[in-house]
């Protein structure tokens, strides 16, 4: 039987609507969550200003997910009905090259339930049981909307091959910044944090990173030079999305550094210095959300390695998603992480 919801879409640039959509229906093999918690994610973001280069609008917010399961397929038997979840919203096709070898976030046909129309804003949601993970005893629903964020740091900091001592500067610190900057000490590795945000940055250092640079007020290059001994980082990670950072990464790079780009650019095509990389015979890697990594990110909240509960900052009931959204719009706000909780 069809069940319609009602769902927040971005109709319009800034202009968040509720209205009632279908959800999937049913497959044997998939599970019906009662949505307890969503948390606003960057490329939200980029979708409420009308700038997400894959995903035009109008369309629906809301992947970082964490709830009850209320219904359960007739062939799921590793998940039972009251169980607490943290869903995976990656969409595969299971059979191409990629998808065979295990690489599933490289998947040519790669998406994500909001993309195909399923948004998280919404009282439920319905996912392939093998994407509903099982939060650990307690870890509160809105900390386990945190998990898929958690994964995507995770993934990134593993692209990065840290070392005990290694020096690694973060260029953002948003919500995916922070948590690059915990799994990066958690490592071994000594951090400094780049923003322009006085408030993310004073996070930053409670969170333990060596200083918070905030960028328009010095040289952030020539800070992170002097920081590592005039060597360069040994690693950096872009988590903003912006062509002047991404340069900054590669120039406060050591000789034979590791650069990680996380961001999303909503300008296609940026500038450069294309040189530096054989100068420097550095490496700049992406970072393509998650590929088994929701597992690692429980395993860490399961034994208390990473706290994810200093980043929510601010709570909103469904009926004020628009409030929530417009609040990380305002400049200079004081918000990390934003929770859209349901009762």
């Amino acid at each position: 039987m069809k069940e319609t919801v009602p769902m927040a879409i971005v109709t319009a640039p800034g202009r968040i609507e509720m209205r009632d959509v279908l959800l999937p229906e049913m497959g044997p093999k998939d599970v019906k969550i009662r949505v307890k918690a969503t948390s606003i994610c960057g490329s939200d973001l980029h979708i409420f200003k009308g700038l997400h280069p894959a995903a035009p609008l109008p369309v629906p917010v809301g992947h970082e997910i964490a709830g009850e399961v209320v219904e359960t397929g007739h062939k799921v038997g590793e998940l039972a009905i009251g169980d607490a979840v943290a869903v995976e919203p990656v969409i595969n096709c299971g059979s191409c090259h990629f998808c065979l070898r295990g690489q599933y976030h490289l998947c040519t046909q790669i998406s994500f339930q909001y993309r195909a129309g399923q948004g998280g804003f919404a009282p439920y949601f319905v996912v392939p049981a093998r994407y509903a993970h099982r939060l650990p005893p307690g870890l509160s629903l809105a900390e386990g909307a945190l998990v898929e964020p958690l994964s995507v740091a995770v993934h990134a900091v593993k692209k990065a091959g840290l070392q005990f001592g290694d020096r690694v500067a973060v260029f953002g610190a948003g919500p995916l910044g922070l948590m690059v900057l915990m799994l990066a000490r958690l490592a071994g590795a000594e951090v400094v944090v780049v923003d322009v945000n006085e408030n993310r940055l004073r996070m930053a250092e409670k969170l333990g990173a060596a200083a918070g640079l905030n960028n328009q007020e010095i040289d952030t290059v020539a800070e992170i030079t002097r920081w590592s001994g005039s060597l360069g980082a040994d690693a950096t990670f872009e988590v903003i999305g912006l062509e002047l950072t991404l340069r900054q990464a590669l120039q406060a790079l050591r000789k034979g550094g590791q650069g990680v780009v996380m961001g999303l650019f909503e300008t296609a095509q940026i500038a450069l210095p294309a040189n530096i990389f054989v100068q420097k015979e550095i490496s700049l890697s992406g970072a393509q959300g998650y590929n088994w990594d929701f597992q690692e990110s429980l395993a860490l909240l399961r034994q208390r390695d990473v706290d994810l509960e200093p980043l929510i900052t601010h709570t909103f009931p469904l009926e004020e998603v628009q409030k929530a959204f417009d609040l990380l719009m305002m400049p200079g706000h004081d918000a990390v992480k934003v929770v859209v909780r349901q009762e």
